[in-house]
């Protein structure tokens, strides 16, 4: 099993830090790679269908800001689930969700606002096919309701 997180700029590499950290109390296996859909989109595309050759259990993450391309970009040459997870920006006093939220009929990201969410989707994802990394989902959301 694999989470790809495929970032739209290195300004990125904060926010996404805080996904890695969760996917790693979660014990799964992750990359990163950055590779913006608007201004490398062949290097993009190149990346994404060397992943896809992989026939093992993945799941991509993208992070970007602003315009967010790339979530739409990534779930329409993948077969895997895409979680578009975009930071936090001051600029747009909060995430600019839209063009995560609006995509094209047959492109279908999933949007999670949170880091932490966004790996536990991941985890949820995975853990389908996976008994332990299901145990680990359930052991932590136990946890969540005794706190």
């Amino acid at each position: 099993m694999l989470v790809v997180l495929i970032l739209g700029s290195p300004a990125d590499r904060d926010f996404a830090a805080k996904i890695t950290a969760a996917l790693d109390d979660y014990g799964i296996p992750h990359v990163t790679r950055i590779a913006s859909a608007h201004k490398v989109p062949r290097y993009l595309l190149d990346l994404l269908a060397e992943y896809e050759a992989d026939p093992q259990p993945k799941v991509y993450i993208s992070v970007a800001g602003r315009s967010n391309a790339l979530s739409g970009v990534v779930d329409a040459a993948v077969s895997a689930p895409v979680i578009a997870c975009p930071p936090y920006s001051d600029r747009f006093g909060g995430a600019d969700i839209y063009s995560s939220l609006r995509t094209p009929s047959g492109v279908a990201p999933a949007v999670v606002l949170e880091p932490d969410n966004a790996a536990l989707f991941a985890a949820k994802i995975l853990g389908v096919g996976d008994a332990a990394l299901r145990e680990k989902v359930l052991a932590m959301q136990e946890q969540q309701r005794q706190r």
